[in-house]
């Protein structure tokens, strides 16, 4: 057996039927599925007997740990050479294996990931939500496949990794956000090869709706300080943005709002003057930046209607993410709180 995909689930038997189903097109067949209930109260055993004539299949069940742990515990009782790592969300193309073993035959690895992509059946919520993850806008493309970065750090959404090199490292750790990107640091470390395969991607429907991404994101946010403490010297300057954008849109509201305060109740009419050209200021770079993300958006899924909503998720995505690494910050850097002492009431649950 070469592959053995591994598939994390909590209470969304739905998705894992649609990824099993998808599993079952593939035109290579040398691969094993380890479906690892996480102590869900709604189960997924009859979705997974549904498949058992046609999939390989393993359907196993341990209490509530979360993903890493889950996945570790899936990786235990695996048989392939390659552990590929899925989130219950995601569906994939027919040619996905096909793609993994062509840039494997092409150039060695020792771990793996690819990018994601938007299915044209998601809702108009998911495919902003979409956007604003893999746009250039918003995260700088890293999550988009980008082929230009000098580094690719696999997400846990899509990942594959030799069997031997999950064991040497341990696998995923005890972290409950960012663990994915923790190993992934991991595999650089240990000196191993870990590459973008650009044409492996995956349809990945992430959240329903913007309450959720906002919370997700938030313990990305998060979850950066965390791993900049575990990992001195891996933050970068494309980690910080949402934190300047962050900080930046709240000095213009308070812009706007003493432009606001002058222009109703200034004195006189250089005041009122002044107190409205505040309120120009402030607001230009917030629509010029607006624009560019409806008009990329809309085009790029050929829909103003998300390119819209997709102003909206980005927005939700940056402030999401750069309140939750100003939050982390605060806490851990400058009140010198341990990160399982700052949010074990949100964080660790």
């Amino acid at each position: 057996m070469k592959y053995s995909i591994i598939i994390p689930v909590y209470n969304r038997p739905d998705e894992v039927d649609e990824l099993l189903e998808s599993l079952t097109l593939q035109t290579v067949r040398n691969f094993e599925v380890l479906v690892v209930e996480d102590g869900s109260s709604v189960k997924c055993d009859t979705v997974v007997a549904k498949y058992r004539d046609c999939l390989t299949m393993r359907y196993l069940e341990k209490a509530n740990s979360g993903p890493g742990q889950t996945r570790n515990y899936g990786a235990e009782r695996a048989a392939g050479e390659w552990l590929i790592i899925l989130d219950s969300d995601c569906v994939l193309p027919e040619g996905y294996l096909a793609a993994v073993e062509a840039e494997l035959s092409r150039e060695p690895a020792d771990a793996f990931g690819g990018p994601d992509r938007a299915h044209a059946s998601f809702s108009v919520t998911q495919k902003a939500i979409n956007y604003a993850m893999t746009s250039f806008f918003t995260t700088g493309g890293i999550r988009g496949g980008r082929k230009k970065l000098d580094k690719f750090f696999p997400r846990s959404f899509n990942m594959g990794i030799r069997r031997e090199v999950y064991a040497a490292l341990g696998g995923f750790s005890a972290m409950r956000f960012g663990e994915d990107i923790d190993l992934s640091l991991r595999i650089f470390k240990g000196g191993y090869r870990c590459r973008l395969f650009p044409d492996a991607w995956v349809w990945h429907k992430r959240r329903t709706d913007l309450r959720k991404f906002f919370k997700q994101v938030h313990n990305s946010g998060i979850a950066r300080i965390n791993l900049m403490k575990r990992h001195p010297g891996s933050l970068k300057l494309v980690h910080l943005l949402p934190a300047v954008f962050t900080v930046g849109l709240a000095f213009l509201l308070l812009v706007f709002l003493g432009g606001l305060f002058l222009f109703c109740f200034g004195p006189d009419h250089m005041n009122r003057s002044f107190g409205f050209a505040l309120m120009e200021l402030s607001v230009l770079p917030v629509l010029l930046y607006s624009l560019a993300l409806f008009v990329d958006a809309s085009v790029r899924n050929r829909s103003v209607r998300i390119g819209a909503l997709s102003v909206v998720a980005s927005f939700v995505q940056l402030t999401g993410y750069g309140t939750g690494f100003l939050r982390a910050w605060w806490r851990q850097c400058v009140m010198g709180q341990a990160s399982f002492e700052a949010f074990k009431d949100n964080f660790y649950k």
